[in-house]
């Protein structure tokens, strides 16, 4: 049937609250269904608010690369995370966010980027002492924790790790956008107990921030270094940023880049561990590249490594929807969206597409050796186009790193729940703690 010029198609819901009880029921599961039964682009409503589903690679590419400036963040991120993230790089449009994207892109230089391996091989190095043969390891703990200890050397060149205004606040986020709750749908200004956690534990990593901003002013120039931290409070000095967009950037930093990084590890450990002969494959090359510790030139020849990493982020994106608004009437793949539609990008829906990945509910690395005929956005973990994840190849850095460190010392196999629930927050996050007994290696030593 042609689509040409039509809206669409889907299923309104109930009156008022539209699909909201479906989607607080189960979001992955009722994005799925909509696929299934409407298509690749299909209509919803929550609470009055017309929305869109899109899970066709070449619409996401349109959306994100090719048209982007006919696409905004919207108002369901804004009316969301405005008041922790409003002014900063993740919620900004059009010269602001290009202002500030153009600032801070220096410090996520390849060049830049290199003189971070060190701190993230000993941080994880100082966590893995604390590991101990036959040991049982709360994955997702022990990831959060490295990788807020690396933000807080590498970014801001601070320690954050024992500061938990920092975890509390992204247990708040979460809890806040927690979507198997009906009442995470709700306006922000509903005061429930989560909404009002929300905004306290908000408050006070604002007056941490502040702290931190602070601190650094006062050394003199030449002792600040050139981590974010400096680059941004110079930034505020020198009037290219207002202090509103100072703290809001720093918060979306702190948030954004351990939690997604942490959950990513988590999901490759869930990944190796269910799959105990690509471990061992990973173990060897890491074993044939890494002659002592993990270095920055050893990275880009830990190929397979990369690739056990990617295939994990393809089953369990931690950013599993991205959300646009329609700044204008579009057209898009044959229909045409009114302006000011919620449209939702989901790479869950799209990495997990038979239309694209054989077997795709099977953990197959190798799919990402070689080249491949798959639309380019059949894998977006990170999003795409101008406003593609700034953080990306320092994660993508970071989770080799851990990844390596671990291998080089350990051996391990699952003794939770080989498939986990999952909640859908504000991102892909296990329901119950992913768990693994470590084995000591005897024919390696310790970093």
């Amino acid at each position: 049937m042609s689509t040409e010029g039509g809206y669409p198609p889907g299923d309104g819901g109930l009156p008022v609250v539209g699909n909201t009880v479906e989607l607080s029921r189960d979001i992955l599961e009722f994005y799925e269904g909509l696929r299934n039964e409407y298509g690749r682009i299909a209509s919803y409503r929550v609470f009055g608010t017309d929305a869109c589903m899109v899970a066709d690679p070449e619409a996401i590419r349109q959306i994100l690369l090719e048209d982007h400036d006919a696409y905004e963040k919207g108002d369901v991120l804004t009316r969301s995370l405005g008041d922790a993230m409003g002014d900063g790089l993740f919620l900004s449009a059009g010269e602001q966010w290009h202002r500030q994207r153009t600032r801070m892109q220096p410090a996520f230089y390849r060049e830049r980027l290199d003189t971070y391996v060190p701190a993230m091989r000993d941080t994880a190095s100082q966590s893995l002492d604390d590991w101990h043969d036959e040991a049982v390891i709360e994955v997702n703990d022990a990831m959060t924790a490295m990788t807020i200890d690396v933000l807080g050397r590498t970014l801001f060149g601070v320690d954050v790790a024992d500061e938990p205004v920092v975890t509390d606040a992204s247990d708040a986020i979460l809890a806040r956008f927690d979507t198997n709750r009906f009442w995470s749908f709700l306006p922000d200004s509903v005061p429930t107990p989560t909404n009002r956690r929300y905004r306290r534990e908000i408050e006070r990593l604002r007056e941490f921030v502040d702290g931190l901003a602070d601190q650094r002013r006062r050394r003199p120039r030449e002792e600040r270094g050139d981590d974010l931290l400096s680059i941004l409070v110079g930034f505020v000095e020198s009037g290219d940023l207002t202090m509103s967009e100072f703290r809001d950037n720093l918060i979306t930093f702190l948030f954004a880049g351990h939690e997604t990084t942490a959950l990513g590890l988590t999901y490759t450990v869930l990944c190796l561990a269910r799959n105990p002969d690509e471990q061992e494959r990973i173990r060897a090359e890491v074993d044939s590249v890494c002659d002592g510790s993990v270095t920055a030139a050893d990275l880009p020849e830990l190929e397979q490594t990369g690739r056990a990493i990617d295939e994990a982020l393809r089953l369990y994106p931690p950013v599993y929807l991205f959300f646009r608004e329609t700044a204008r009437d579009v057209k898009l793949a044959g229909y045409r969206i009114p302006n000011g539609t919620t449209l939702v990008l989901s790479p869950w829906v799209v990495h997990r597409d038979s239309a694209w990945w054989d077997d795709p509910q099977t953990y197959r690395p190798d799919r990402f050796a070689g080249e491949s005929d798959r639309p380019e956005y059949a894998y977006f973990p990170f999003g795409g186009g101008p406003r593609h994840c700034i953080g990306m190849r320092f994660a993508r850095m970071e989770m080799k790193t851990v990844i390596a460190s671990i291998l080089r010392r350990y051996e391990f196999e699952l003794v939770s729940d080989p498939d986990p629930e999952l909640i859908a927050s504000s991102n892909l996050k296990p329901a119950e703690d992913i768990e693994i007994r470590v084995s000591e290696r005897a024919s390696t030593t310790s970093n």
